[in-house]
């Protein structure tokens, strides 16, 4: 392999370091210029005063409510292509079984189903 092989990746990679170099320095030199002051630093909550601690205002804990996200989440971003495509592999459109791609859709949702129902079990659905 020869360095001349590698010269349009080598250009754009200093082209990309150029543009990207050249919007930090206009940004300092034309930007405004603030002033750090106490209340800049300060967390804003829409203009009330801040209460309490997130982390142990909950019983359960905030991470559960992460995992509660992501079942969803996950479920949302995997399910609907998933069952988009499942009508062109019961038509026997593709090379995968169907009994196969219904048994890995039935174990994924019974995954799903399982993390539901530990977050029943653990309260998080229940709101105070």
């Amino acid at each position: 392999m020869v360095l001349s092989e590698y010269f349009i990746l080598i250009f754009f990679l200093l082209l990309g370091a150029v543009v990207a170099g050249g919007a930090i320095v206009v940004g300092k030199l034309l930007g405004y210029k603030s002033k750090d002051t106490k209340n800049k630093f300060l967390p804003y909550e829409c203009g009330m005063k801040t209460f309490g601690n997130a982390r142990i205002q909950f019983k359960v804990g905030y991470y559960l409510f992460a995992l509660l996200f992501l079942v969803f989440d996950i479920e949302a971003l995997f399910l609907f292509p998933v069952l988009t495509n499942f009508r062109a592999c019961m038509a026997g459109n593709t090379v995968l079984m169907p009994i196969i791609v219904f048994g890995d859709l039935t174990l994924f949702i019974l995954v799903l189903v399982s993390g539901l129902a530990y977050a029943w079990k653990k309260g998080i659905l229940k709101w105070e």
